[in-house]
């Protein structure tokens, strides 16, 4: 199924914070006992974020991880390769970050900079960006067959809200720090950016590796559509109840309690 980004429509906005908390408080207890669930069962998933600068990311990440055990979560920031990453391919440094047996690993930021950042900024030759989307279907692929759960979350806002959302980081002092000369540089080149996203789209969006793009103008609403794909991909088909326990060791165990605590 293609994806684009001109294709994408306002969500339906929540009408207020406690309709949305209340919303975003079910998911993030689904997440909890997915959590758990893959940790009983030693399962193995990966959450990928990419989206447009101030598009809200980072939020988005801050409340699904929220009420997760963070020795079972790790979430990966990712900008430019440190020096001894460069030397290597550029999958090297993702390789290094998959998740253990019973854990998550979210990255905010992937692999998918080889096609969007690397490519529009020329940071790489066409041929390695051209080739690189074999390359990354095919890294999925491996991972898909090793049984790992994948989703992958676009957040798309219009110019107009990322222009609002940037003025807003720069009169905040506590959030002026993430607004930088790479970020209005990105803005300028942002339809060479949609381009590249829409073949990202077209060329990376297979089986067990759907696109999911969310409209992100309302962070709220982003913030709840995007957890929920993240259940679905990663939740599909298994049990998140908790697991049974040895009848023997209950009665085992209350016996002892029960003659402690007499």
């Amino acid at each position: 199924m293609a994806h684009r980004l001109s294709s994408l429509k306002p969500g339906k906005r929540f009408p207020d914070r406690a309709a949305y908390e209340a919303e975003l408080a079910v998911l993030q207890a689904r997440m909890l006992a997915l959590q758990q669930t893959y940790w009983h069962e030693k399962r193995r998933g990966i959450v990928v974020f990419e989206g447009w600068d101030a598009a809200g990311k980072g939020g988005a990440i801050r409340r699904m991880v929220q009420m997760l055990d963070p020795r079972g979560v790790y979430v990966w920031p990712i900008a430019a390769p440190q020096a001894d990453e460069q030397a290597r391919h550029y999958l090297y440094r993702f390789w290094k970050r998959l998740p253990l047996p019973g854990a998550l690993a979210v990255f905010d930021r992937s692999w998918y900079g080889r096609v969007l950042v690397e490519r529009v900024e020329k940071l790489c030759a066409p041929k390695d960006w051209k080739r690189a989307y074999r390359e990354i279907v095919e890294f999925e692929r491996q991972l898909a067959a090793d049984g790992v759960r994948i989703a992958k979350v676009f957040l798309h806002i219009t110019p107009k809200v990322q222009l609002k959302r940037f003025a807003d980081r720069l009169e905040d002092p506590t959030k002026r720090w993430k607004l930088t000369q790479a970020d209005l540089d990105a803005f300028r080149q942002r339809d060479a950016y949609a381009h590249a996203a829409d073949e990202m789209f077209a060329r990376t969006d297979w089986k067990h590796g759907r696109w999911r793009l969310v409209q992100a103008d309302s962070k709220w609403r982003a913030r709840v559509d995007a957890i929920s794909h993240v259940l679905d991909v990663l939740g599909k088909g298994i049990d998140t109840r908790p697991p049974p326990i040895d009848p023997k060791f209950l009665a085992a165990a209350r016996k002892m309690l029960r003659a402690g605590t007499g």
